[in-house]
């Protein structure tokens, strides 16, 4: 892969340095729209109270970092099997050859505050009336508060045909499977673009974990080609399954121009069904009945759905658009449970119109911590969360657009007339190599 070109010694550093101000912003520090981190005068509050968080992951265990530091005497518990803890953000990136494995994995231990007690079995089982929590060794856990930060379930087996030991084989690529698969899809790219050939890049119907990944995968394996000047033997399709390529409008339009200057083949009204790794080939349902493409690589991204211990639960949305794929069903300014005021739902779990994306979880932390803080304090919060979200869309090796909005799709950039935010700039792309990362291993610990 070749360097992508660099500026010069005085205005890299300058722009290194212009990142990390940028990214503290981007990670929860400034924006004008955000709900503020916790004042840094907040005194503890003193209370028994018992407090079961469900998910290890970001959310959890950020939340859990947070309550330790405000909370004296109260019973905090973890549940998660989950050993390892995965740096989400840093998979397609994996992907295309840009970093190793290792750069995303780290034991969940290592995050965990002193104090809070981390029950390493699986949650089977839900009941907000009782109040409790059953795991998969046998333990029921009474609570007081309850916070569901148990992430998504990554529903491959609705792919009919895939089975994750294709990935890597046959032009299969998963990255969001892990830093493992993130490798071997890496390794099949590389191939195709060094080959030529067929690629097919698509995202579900479902809500989905950093809706932008898939664009991302798009844009970087068609820059990947036109580095090695194999790009006229490579075509491109992605499928999308709505009307749209991203929810934002003004951002939908961006990429529709910038796939057209490429010459990525877009086509809309698309969801993956079946995949056939023998003929190669994948079956999309349409508003015109099945359709079969082949491809001789593609990047398999499966429906999304909350973890089956919540769908099956009475916390998720019962009618709507999230109730089949079991979002927890909570005021999205609040993010407190409708018909369950004990309960809380944080990050990718919680069934609100906003983008599943840590950025988002950096805005939730606050708001959670005030109401929860509140309700033991006996008073009364007026934090709210306003839908912020962020995507960092890489378009090529080296530029990115730093995409910031709400829940009214309103574009919310952090430093307006600084970073804009639909141009495709190497500074964004360095707020993503340099800072980013640091601001997420801060925000685990609680410190924004």
């Amino acid at each position: 892969m070749s360097e992508h070109p660099q500026p010069d010694r005085s205005r890299r550093e300058f722009l290194r340095q212009t990142a990390s101000a940028l990214a503290l912003v981007l990670a929860g520090g400034g924006s004008s729209l955000a709900v503020a981190t916790r004042p840094a005068h907040a005194v503890p509050v003193k209370n028994r109270a018992k407090i079961v968080i469900l998910g290890a992951g970001a959310a959890g265990i950020a939340i859990a970092n947070r309550l330790a530091n405000r909370v004296e005497g109260a019973k905090i518990v973890i549940v998660d099997a989950r050993r390892q803890h995965l740096y989400q953000a840093g998979l397609t990136l994996i992907a295309s050859g840009v970093k190793s494995p290792d750069y995303v994995t780290s034991s969940t231990s290592e995050w965990l505050p002193q104090g809070v007690d981390w029950i390493d079995e699986a949650a089977v089982d839900i009941d907000p009336d009782a109040k409790t929590v059953a795991t998969a060794g046998g333990k029921s856990i009474q609570y007081d508060f309850l916070i569901v930060a148990t992430g998504l379930k990554l529903d491959f087996d609705a792919i009919e045909g895939f089975s994750l030991d294709l990935v890597g084989t046959n032009g299969i690529g998963a990255f969001y499977a892990g830093a493992d698969y993130a490798e071997r899809t890496w390794v099949a790219m590389d191939r195709f673009t060094d080959e030529g050939g067929t690629g097919i890049f698509f995202r579900p119907a479902t809500e989905i974990k950093c809706a932008g990944a898939p664009l991302k995968y798009t844009f970087l394996t068609d820059d990947s080609a036109c580095r090695k000047g194999s790009r006229g033997r490579v075509e491109i399709h992605y499928a999308a399954p709505s009307d749209n390529l991203f929810s934002v409008p003004i951002v939908h339009e961006k990429v529709r121009m910038l796939f057209d200057e490429r010459g990525v083949k877009t086509h809309y009204g698309h969801v993956a069904k079946a995949i056939d790794p023998g003929r190669q080939r994948i079956t999309f349902e349409t508003p015109d009945g099945d359709v079969e493409m082949p491809y001789d690589f593609t990047n398999v991204v499966p429906p999304m759905r909350a973890p089956d211990v919540v769908r099956n639960s009475p916390l998720p949305w019962r009618t709507g658009k999230w109730a089949n794929d079991g979002w927890v069903e909570v005021d999205q300014q609040t993010l407190r449970h409708v018909r369950y005021p004990n309960v809380f739902a944080i990050g990718d779990s919680a069934g609100i119109p906003t983008g599943k994306t840590a950025s988002a979880v950096t805005r939730q932390l606050p708001v959670v911590e005030d109401h929860l803080i509140a309700d033991i304090a006996g008073t009364r919060s007026m934090a709210i969360y306003d839908g912020y979200a962020a995507c960092p869309l890489i378009t090529r090796f080296g530029q990115l657009m730093m995409i910031e909005f709400d829940y009214k799709n309103n574009l919310t950039p952090s430093f307006p007339g600084v970073i804009a935010p639909l141009e495709e700039l190497w500074a964004s792309w360095l707020i993503q190599e340099v800072a980013l990362k640091g601001k997420y291993r801060a925000m685990l610990h609680g410190k924004v």
